[in-house]
């Protein structure tokens, strides 16, 4: 078999080349008063804009990481230590490379450099690797052989990366994608262990992890889990006491440091707007992994990094090399990094070619690579090993926002095929990139901006458009800080500088630290965070998108927010005001959720039951905690996505208007006992499109009730 090929995996799961791999002081709204309106900007010019930006830089999505930008590297790629290849990612910023690559990784023996079954290019090893990753100025991201290997090999070889050679190798992954092993019917992944149980799997990574840290105890490991919403997500193994994420992450949060994820856009029939299109969806799967780590590790999940250690438009080969999936590079890393992820590697730096097809009037290779591999389909052959696709300059565009410790900041378009990401330096300037996803017209966008006023000084404009050999800096033209267009097909990164006296540079305050909870119930959440140097008070703020609200002031380092509803989701951040009233930027943010009452009237138990990945089958228990009986009752809850419902229900009869359900006893239903006495059931078909999460309240008769 090449290495460039493996068996297929189950329908919807696609199929890749070798991946698998509250009240306030009126003082504290005058001080707040740069997060209601559009700052005035330069003059405008000329033309009618028909897209809107705003851009809310007080409202802050988390900070850019010095791993964020990533990419795969296999040991079956001749090409992958080649001093170009660490030149390209330097100039990226890339600041992780993957190591020894997928799949590959189950079977690779680092010590004596093979891979039973499969090929080992030469010049390939890990020291060899280690030299690219030096050049580059990058981190390793590694992946310890799980499928055929040990605790004690893998501890080896952490004792060699980190005492022998000090390499200072900071994150290990347990493996690949492990729940390919077979185990839910379909296996491209090796495993070796005769219990190929995701049980089994937490219980070795246990195993690692203890064996790891005692040859560095400073190592980062991390756990695979799958992402929701995709296969294997929801599907309960026979034995298992639920489905992989669950099982796994119910037994490990205290030994693991990070999750490992991967996300790709769909099979071999996406298109370049399919794939953009369901990038929408990874923000509500990112979410649902971190309520996943919440749910099981408490006050520790903050802890718990999230790294999407593998992403690309598609799995089936075509539409990959081409201007399209250069926008998806840019958009996709902007999206997981503003959602929580530390890491973002695109799977490859090399790969080979595949389908050959013509997209957007030049030659699409099929390749899942960043990287020309010079490989050929045929009598078509690509270019120059080395020589970079689109994808590349996609994620090289990212790297103009901005660097380590910038702030990502809400930026929202008024335009389906018009995305925005914007980041505030630290020097205080702020870059907005565009990216223009349709290939036949240039789109005018006015841009508005909250807690931010530029200067008039014309804005750095930098361009990746149809003609453009390279990241292109623009000069003259009709750029303003108000109004830009961007061209076809086209990325656009436009850098501001903040008018003088003004911004988070221009306050004696630094930054304040994250937020975390020291106690959420269900109405209250007390917070707390590090103090910042200067700060005479302290703001909270709730972001609802690219709108903030001010929800708490003090002087102190901590504030307990109230009347909050059961069972909702809230994201916050902490700002400092110096003695003039002089706001810093924000500190990254905080999202947590209340519970339910404990002393409610009545229980309601939600369960799932089974799924598989688009559907699932759920069971309600209801039992009535209060005194008095109760007669002809009603269920209601909200799903927390846009894209759950009901198919088909028993026991009871089903109601769904938008993402609102509301089930009522059936015909002929006994009461309901007091105190617990009586309980009532029904079951349901569901479907889902993406991520699954429970409901966070149920009510009955419109009383929220506890979980249980």
């Amino acid at each position: 078999m090449s290495p460039l090929r493996r068996p297929g995996r189950p329908a919807g799961a696609g199929f890749r080349p070798l991946a698998r791999g509250a009240t306030v002081l009126a003082a504290a709204l005058a001080l707040l008063s740069p997060l209601a309106g559009v700052a005035p900007a330069a003059p405008r010019a000329a033309g009618a804009a028909d897209v809107g930006v705003q851009v809310n830089a007080q409202a802050a999505l988390g900070r850019l990481s010095g791993t964020a930008r990533g990419v795969n590297t296999a040991v079956w790629d001749s090409h992958m230590n080649d001093p170009e290849v660490a030149r390209l990612m330097k100039a990226a910023d890339v600041g992780a490379m993957r190591y020894p690559g997928g799949s590959y990784a189950d079977i690779y023996h680092w010590e004596t450099h093979t891979a039973p079954g499969g090929y080992v290019a030469p010049g390939t090893g890990f020291d060899s690797f280690m030299g690219t990753v030096r050049a580059t100025g990058a981190q390793p991201i590694l992946i310890a052989d799980y499928g055929s290997g040990t605790p004690e090999e893998a501890a080896g070889w952490v004792r060699y990366a980190n005492v022998t050679k000090n390499y200072g190798a900071k994150y290990w992954e347990i493996g690949n994608e492990i729940y390919g092993n077979g185990h839910y019917g379909s296996g491209w992944e090796n495993d070796e262990h005769d219990d190929k149980s995701p049980r089994e799997y937490a219980r070795q990574v246990r195993a690692y992890a203890a064996a790891m840290k005692a040859a560095d105890p400073t190592v980062k490991i991390g756990a695979v889990l799958t992402a929701p919403g995709e296969w294997p997500d929801g599907v309960v193994g026979e034995g298992d006491p639920g489905d992989w994420n669950h099982t796994v992450l119910s037994e490990v949060t205290d030994a693991i440091d990070f999750v490992s994820v991967h996300w790709y856009a769909g099979g071999s029939d996406t298109t370049a707007q399919d794939a953009t299109a369901r990038l929408a969806r990874l923000p509500g799967e990112l979410r649902e992994v971190r309520g996943q780590i919440d749910r099981y590790a408490g006050a520790d999940s903050p802890r718990i990094g999230i790294a999407l250690t593998e992403i690309n438009a598609n799995t089936g080969g075509a539409r990959l090399t081409a201007r399209p999936n250069g926008l998806f590079a840019a958009d996709a890393f902007m999206t997981a990094m503003e959602n929580g992820v530390f890491s973002v590697d695109w799977w490859n730096t090399h790969n080979g070619a595949g389908q050959i097809t013509t997209v957007d009037g030049e030659t699409d290779y099929g390749d899942m690579g960043m990287l020309s591999s010079g490989a050929c389909t045929g009598d078509v052959c690509e270019p120059a090993p080395n020589t970079p696709f689109h994808p590349y300059y996609g994620m090289k565009m990212t790297s103009e926002l901005g660097t380590a410790g910038d702030t990502m900041v809400a930026a929202t378009s008024s335009a389906q095929d018009v995305s925005a990401h914007a980041v505030l330096r630290r020097d205080g300037r702020l870059s907005v990139l565009l990216v223009n996803k349709n290939p036949d017209v240039a789109r005018t966008v006015d841009l508005g901006y909250a807690g931010f006023t530029p200067s008039t000084t014309a804005p750095a404009v930098s361009r990746y458009a149809r003609g453009d050999s390279d990241i292109t800096e623009v000069t003259g033209g009709e750029a303003s800080a108000s109004q830009v267009t961007v061209p076809p097909y086209a990325l656009l990164t436009v850098t501001l500088e903040p008018r003088a006296g003004t911004g988070p540079g221009a306050s004696a305050a630094g930054t304040p630290g994250t937020p975390k909870p020291e106690a959420v119930t269900d109405t209250t959440a007390r917070l707390s965070w590090e103090g910042a140097a200067g700060a005479a008070r302290y703001l909270v703020q709730e972001r609802d998108g690219v709108h903030t609200r001010l929800v708490g002031e003090t002087t102190g380092t901590s504030v307990t927010l109230r009347n909050l509803p059961p069972g909702s989701t809230h994201t916050v951040d902490v700002l400092a005001a110096d003695a003039s009233g002089r706001l810093s930027a924000p500190s990254s943010p905080l999202t947590f959720t209340t519970g339910t009452p404990p002393d409610a009237t009545c229980a309601v138990t939600y369960h799932r039951d089974s799924g598989w990945g688009n559907g699932f089958v759920a069971t309600v228990t209801v039992r009535n905690l209060s005194n008095t009986p109760i007669t002809g009752w009603t269920v209601d809850w909200d799903w927390p996505t846009d894209h759950q419902s009901v198919s088909s229900g028993w026991g009871a009869t089903f109601h769904q208007t938008g993402s609102h359900v509301r089930v009522t006893a059936p015909e002929g239903a006994g009461p309901l006992a007091q105190d617990g006495g009586s309980t009532a059931s029904f079951g349901f078909v569901g479907a889902n499109d993406g991520p699954n999460p429970d409901p966070t309240v149920l009510r009955l008769n419109g009383t929220v009730c506890s979980g249980g």
